[in-house]
């Protein structure tokens, strides 16, 4: 017989107890939680941006590397890696300079390797493929190596003038490059700085600067456009000074030393030579006029052979007129060795003749440096003949 158990359990407390003990055994559905699908999201989201930061600083740092791998082809005196990074592939500006010239090779490269960099701002424009990369360059200024290249290379050209010796256009670029790499080593360095932007542009996958600029030019060869023509410029405009200024100076010695005593001298001592006054003479020249025969010891203090004639000018004046120089009437050795060549360390004493335009005014004497482009020292001093 089926009994039902609502019937067997009629009262409605019973009922109720049998319903939930059937109710809490049914499994419920439970709604699943969207947190790790958000958080997955928002992980991909980072990582994204992440890799789109990284890749953006990486593209932005590509000119900046390229014009880094220029400026170190720049210090190592490397053309092919220089050449390579520009737009143009033109160096020639850097033949205009000397600067691949083989004759100048250790000087360029002695200059360049202590040229430093540092990259100061870099504009970057990722649509249209181009960056302008600012760089701030300390370099060697080479305004005092050039001018003791001039002094010491004068010198050399007119001893070995005075001694015979021909020398060939060959003969003088050797000299020059040897005395501006001497000089290089040598001299005391003197930088100059300065800021260049650096325009760039992609190609390809590469970046390379649009062209070799002017100031860089400067900057590898120490401030100077052309080593030739530098030389022979400053040359020039020595010689143009020394003959422009030569009856000036014989008169402005004569207006300033007129008030000086015989106490002042024309003795001068530099690191290339010296010159001690000892004595003035009275006489006659080969032709019969009186003369003044100016004695002085001089010493080669350098390290190669000169002469008085190369280092030293001596002028004189009376009552402001320049006197010309003659020859005694009488041999004197001390007249010869005015263009004796001495070695270094060596002391002649030397005799200087000028034609007087009487026996008694004052004589004004003004001595100089004769191969110095800054000017150099200047002595003078008066003789009273009377």
């Amino acid at each position: 017989m089926n009994t039902d158990n609502n019937d067997f359990y009629d009262d409605d407390l019973s009922r109720s107890l049998i319903s939930n003990d059937f109710d809490d055994d049914t499994p419920r559905r439970r709604k699943k939680s969207k947190k790790p699908l958000v958080i997955c999201l928002i992980i991909l989201i980072i990582a994204a941006a992440a890799g789109a930061t990284v890749w953006y600083l990486n593209a932005r740092h590509k000119p900046v590397e390229a014009t880094e791998k220029f400026l170190t082809g720049m210090q190592n005196m490397d053309f092919t890696t220089m050449e390579n990074l520009l737009q143009s592939h033109d160096l020639s500006a850097l033949d205009d300079a000397d600067i691949r010239d083989s004759a100048y090779t250790d000087f360029f490269t002695t200059i360049n390797k202590k040229m430093t960099y540092k990259i100061t701002k870099n504009k970057f424009d990722i649509q249209n493929g181009t960056a302008k990369v600012t760089v701030h360059l300390k370099y060697i200024d080479g305004t005092n190596i050039y001018a003791a290249t001039i002094q010491e290379y004068t010198r050399k050209v007119a001893v070995a003038a005075y001694a015979g010796k021909e020398m060939t256009q060959d003969d003088i670029q050797e000299m020059l490059a040897s005395l501006l790499a001497e000089n290089a080593s040598t001299a005391d360095e003197k930088y100059s700085d300065i800021d260049i932007t650096y325009p760039l542009i992609k190609i390809g996958n590469n970046w390379k600067i649009v062209s070799l600029d002017d100031i860089t030019v400067k900057v590898m060869c120490a401030n100077f456009k052309n080593v030739k023509d530098e030389i022979s410029s400053q040359l020039n405009d020595e010689s143009t000074d020394s003959s422009s200024d030569a009856s000036a100076d014989s008169q402005t010695a004569s207006d300033a030393d007129s008030t000086q005593t015989g106490g002042s001298s024309i003795d001068i001592t530099t690191d290339k030579f010296s010159v001690r006054f000892k004595q003035f003479a009275v006489s006659n020249d080969y032709g019969g006029n009186p003369c003044l025969m100016i004695y002085y010891d001089y010493t080669n203090s350098g390290d190669s052979q000169s002469s008085a004639f190369v280092d030293f000018t001596l002028q004189a004046s009376q009552n402001g007129e320049s006197l010309e120089g003659t020859y005694p009437e009488a041999n004197d050795t001390a007249v010869d060795n005015y263009m004796t060549t001495i070695d270094p360390g060596k002391t002649v004493t030397v005799c200087q003749v000028f034609l007087l335009k009487d026996t008694t005014s004052d004589v004004t004497l003004q001595g100089k440096e004769t191969l110095n482009v800054s000017g150099g020292q200047t002595t003078s001093q008066v003789l009273k003949l009377q």
